[in-house]
């Protein structure tokens, strides 16, 4: 890979094996080294990060000053750590810093981070605007903007944070915009924030020719059942598999754990230390397979994914370019396969008509009958319902309710904490309840002279003591009952004084 580069970065993309250019990085590459503003069109999965990541440390190099000098905004944090990955190889040998800011991870460690004047943000939107109002960002510096995956950025929503941080960029920039897609809203923003730009397009819309397509129609009942006879064909290495929810997701991934597959769940609920285990585990090859919600399609860079599975097909055609495109990586082969309800095809058309050729279709295998598709089957739950109408059901905590028209009204019913609660109408009401601390309180009318134990052990007395009656305190002095001995304050006697 020879662009004329300075020999310390050079330095680094030698010890990463790089030879040739990939198709994307010879077309942009040049351009950005000039200084030019880059459109970079092409689908994932074909060096897009080196291709805005070199010529921003080219730059860096050529005229070093305090930082940060490039911002790079991406929609998703696994996307923001893996161009960190990528970068930070790339920059081994020439003294440059990157860091990474985005949501679900305390602020105080990107705080430092910011402090030390880093040479390139990469970040996600909604955490760098929040760190720019408390005063930590400064964008007075920045040279050089990329704009990575923008359709995705688009797609959740980003395009009015977007617009806050254009607003507060220097007006003289260079601004490098990459995307598999290339939607309306897209050229639209590229309309606007690119001047003159070097336009690269290689089938941006258009899956890696890598990758093999496959289509079941199949029964959404029978779609588990699908799915773990792939995964025990011997051409399985690992798998993603993407479905829509997040908690169908979570349900999926913990079937086929107990189905005997090293399987871990990616889905949005997950905290980011989570998120984090389970790319590793992934990528260290501790599990083999990763079911993801679309969220995580974008930043899942993994090699040697020999299946990606839509066990639900995706939503828009754009969608399932960027789920196939996990497979089939640096020109290397892989098996797209889609699960398709009969309600589905539709969708399945529309992505057809984007590719511009049809899915083949395949036989389905010999699959016993299944009732229960991932997430819980509504006629069964019907049926639960109509079977415990008219008795007790437990609900999700373990606590059992009784039905709305209980037989036996003076029956009691446990409450949430044990507690034992009398009806309405109890038939004793001179019969003591014990409460939850265990103390046994007396009816309305209890009878005369009946003493009643506190929490503390000690014994009161009734309303009405008899006279000269004594009652012991907490260290077990006994005083009078109707005139207590006043304590005198501590000092000499009369007598003392006298004398």
């Amino acid at each position: 890979m020879q662009f004329g580069l300075q020999s310390s970065l050079q330095r680094g993309i030698d010890g990463l094996g790089f030879i040739s250019p990939r198709p994307i990085q010879a077309e942009t590459i040049p351009a950005g080294l000039a200084g030019r503003d880059v459109l970079g069109l092409a689908q994932t999965g074909t060096g897009k990060t080196a291709a805005f990541a070199l010529p921003i440390l080219e730059r860096l190099l050529a005229n070093p000053r305090p930082g940060p000098r490039a911002l790079i905004v991406v929609p998703t944090r696994e996307l923001a750590m893996q161009i960190l990955a990528e970068t930070t190889a790339l920059a081994k040998f020439t003294g440059l810093k990157a860091i990474t800011i985005y949501g679900g991870v305390p602020s105080p460690q990107q705080i430092r981070s910011l402090k030390s004047k880093p040479d390139i943000l990469i970040a996600c939107p909604g955490r760098l605007l929040d760190l720019y109002g408390q005063g930590f960002v400064k964008f007075n510096g920045i040279e050089t903007l990329v704009l990575d995956e923008a359709d995705r950025m688009f797609d959740m929503g980003f395009l009015p944070d977007l617009k806050r941080i254009l607003a507060l960029l220097p007006k003289t920039r260079q601004n490098l915009m990459f995307s598999a897609t290339m939607p309306a809203a897209v050229r639209s923003l590229a309309d606007v924030i690119l001047d003159k730009p070097h336009v690269v397009e290689l089938a941006h819309s258009m899956p890696a020719e890598t990758i093999e397509h496959a289509l079941y129609i199949v029964r959404a009942t029978q779609k588990a059942q699908l799915l773990r006879h792939l995964l025990a064909q011997d051409d399985f290495r690992s798998a993603i598999v993407f479905l829509r929810t997040k908690h169908r997701t979570k349900r999926l991934a913990l079937q086929l754990s107990r189905a005997g597959h090293e399987a871990v769940g990616l889905e949005g609920n997950m905290t980011q230390s989570q998120r984090d285990k389970a790319m590793q585990g992934f990528r260290a090859g501790r599990y083999d397979v990763l079911v993801a919600t679309d969220i995580a399609a974008r930043g899942i860079d993994v090699a040697n994914v020999s299946h990606v599975i839509n066990f639900d097909v995706p939503g828009t055609p754009d969608d399932y370019t960027h789920r196939v495109g996990r497979t089939g990586r640096a020109e290397k082969s892989g098996k797209a396969v889609t699960f398709a309800s009969v309600d589905e095809l539709p969708g399945v058309h529309a992505i057809e008509r984007k590719l511009k050729s049809k899915i083949p279709r395949l036989e389905l295998p010999e699959l016993a009958p299944e009732t229960t598709p991932v997430g819980g089957a509504p006629e069964q739950m019907i049926e639960k319902r109509a079977v415990t109408r008219n008795g007790r059901r437990p609900d999700d905590a373990g606590r059992s309710y009784g039905p709305q028209r209980r037989p036996e009204r003076a029956a009691a019913r446990p409450g949430d904490t044990g507690r034992s609660h009398s009806p309405q109408r109890r038939p004793e009401r001179a019969a003591a309840r014990p409460n939850d601390a265990g103390r046994s309180y007396s009816p309305r009318q209890r009878p005369e002279g009946a003493a009643r134990p506190d929490d503390a052990g000690r014994s009161h007395s009734p309303q009405r003591r008899p006279e000269g009656a004594a009652r012991p305190d907490d260290a077990g002095r006994s005083y009078p009952t109707k005139r207590r001995t006043r304590r005198r304050r501590p000092g000499p006697r009369k007598s003392e004084t006298a004398s």
